[in-house]
């Protein structure tokens, strides 16, 4: 057999061990079965829906774990409010240029030129239906909604912001307390965080059965159809979405030095992953799991990632804006500048509140229309049947955004050990999963231990030095409870 064709028994192999490889083979297959039987479309979603709902599950506590360890690890209450400062700064930034690349594209390409629909022969309340006739709250409602009204129903209710706020409370107090009086707090917490951890690795063990599920009821529900009838719609706003990322690939090379594209390689699985189950919150504990190993710190990593998936929706930003002129030029209305700018003004408002509202995209739509007062709200309806394929491109910018706002941000305030990081995305040091358990030989590859030792390769003193003995004095492991991660090593160029 030819050296280029892999045995059979090396490709049994790979679809045993790699995941990637086994989320492709099920998304290929959801689509066959999807295109060939369209009747059990609704018989499969529940694989994926399922899938959904554990990972939700257990976001919260882990971003909770996450940023109060964080906090407490840096030290500085101060640098984790930089931090976060410096991320609202950079996802308004990015989100302004997501709006007005997919209003200069729009312009150009006219998607919706020549369709002339009737907005009276639309089905408004099909609208209603996808939305459940809610509304995307106010400024005023979305600052009062992110402060919790109950600690434990911030978790139960998966308020990402909520959580956020609770875990900066409590990180706030174990560092004006100290060590001396709360000993035992933070190894309790480091400890849940080691078990969420372990529980999303059970769950992505049933990645391939929900991209399965998700793309039988793509493909089954919507059929392939939708896109010969908006394919200049489709490809228009696909094509903004890679030069935005290309845009994006530049600042982060120009800010870290990395390379977008090896980061994609890198994260290759959660990236399939999110494309086939249209979501990217499945792969939130991944992402952050990645990102912590490629030299981010903790505290930044717990703070801009999930903010970001509520203040950074590039993705959704690029897909309002073209979708707005879509509408407009579909009925024959032509915008003016002045009411081309109205409309980055109203979503630069209504995107910020879109995260956890159903049907938000149509929402955010209808009161940009309303707010411009010629083009009819009813008119979103012209988008309900290409809204779920906009979902790939979406999830896909929309992440990639974030992550690369984790390493710009985390440059920025002195946070990102870039030697690591470099050497992560080329390979020579390989992701260690972290629902293993702890031995003296994986422990030197702790996420949060390593990110400051550049220089060193993973496992490069096991041969002569015991796994974590940073002190000689000291066993292994005993100086976890005591001490912060980073002040047990020798102090790295930067650690922020």
């Amino acid at each position: 057999m030819p050296p280029s064709v892999p045995s059979p028994r090396r490709v049994a192999r790979m679809l045993r061990t790699s995941l990637f490889a086994q989320v492709a083979c099920a998304l290929v297959l959801g689509i066959v079965v999807g295109r060939l039987w369209p009747d059990t479309a609704t018989t499969f979603q529940p694989l994926g829906d399922g899938f959904v709902r554990l990972i939700k599950a257990v976001i919260s506590p882990l971003v909770f774990c996450v940023v109060v360890v964080g906090i407490t690890k840096a030290g500085d209450l101060k640098a984790f409010g930089r931090i976060g400062l410096k991320a609202l700064i950079w996802f308004e930034v990015a989100s302004t240029a997501a709006l007005l690349l997919g209003l200069i594209a729009a312009n150009v390409v006219g998607p919706g030129s020549g369709m002339h629909a009737d907005p009276a022969k639309l089905d408004a309340s099909a609208v209603d239906g996808k939305t459940g006739g809610g509304s995307l709250p106010s400024t005023g409602e979305f600052i009062l909604n992110a402060l919790p009204q109950s600690a434990v129903g911030a978790f139960a209710e998966n308020s990402l912001l909520q959580v956020l706020v609770l875990a900066c409370l409590v990180g706030a107090a174990l560092l004006h307390l100290g060590n001396s009086k709360v000993p035992k707090v933070l190894p309790a917490i480091e400890q849940v965080q080691d078990v969420v951890f372990a529980i999303v690795g059970f769950i992505m063990k049933l990645a391939p059965l929900a991209v399965f599920g998700a793309m039988v009821h793509l493909v089954g529900e919507y059929g392939l159809g939708v896109i010969k009838t908006y394919g200049k719609l489709i490809f228009l706003c696909y094509a903004v979405a890679l030069l935005f990322l290309a845009l994006l690939a530049v600042a982060l090379k120009a800010v870290t030095g990395l390379s977008l594209w090896k980061f994609v390689r890198y994260t290759r699985e959660e990236m399939l992953l999110a494309l086939g189950t249209a979501s990217s919150e499945t792969v939130m504990p991944r992402m952050m799991q990645k990102l912590r190993q490629a030299g981010c710190r903790d505290d930044a990593v717990g703070l801009v990632l999930p903010t970001g998936y509520s203040f950074n929706l590039d993705g959704a930003s690029i897909y309002l804006s073209i979708g707005t002129l879509f509408i407009a030029q579909a009925v024959g209305v032509d915008l003016s500048l002045g009411q081309q700018i109205t409309v980055v003004l109203v979503l630069m408002l209504t995107s910020k509140g879109m995260a956890g509202v159903p049907g938000s995209a149509f929402l955010a739509l209808s009161a940009t229309a309303s707010s411009l007062g010629v083009v009819p709200a009813g008119a979103v309806a012209l988008l309900l049947g290409v809204d779920r394929i906009m979902d790939s491109m979406r999830v896909a910018t929309n992440l990639l955004g974030n992550c690369v706002a984790v390493f710009a941000v985390s440059r920025w305030e002195g946070a990102l050990d870039t030697e690591r990081a470099k050497k992560m995305l080329d390979g020579e040091i390989a992701f260690v999963e972290e629902d293993e358990p702890r031995t003296p030989e994986s422990t030197t590859e702790e996420p949060g231990l390593e990110s400051t030792k550049a220089e060193v390769p993973v496992r490069s003193t096991k041969a002569e030095v015991p796994a974590c003995s940073v002190k000689a004095e000291v066993p292994a492991h005993s100086v976890k409870p005591e001490v912060p991660a980073q002040s047990a090593k020798e102090p790295a160029p930067e650690v922020g």
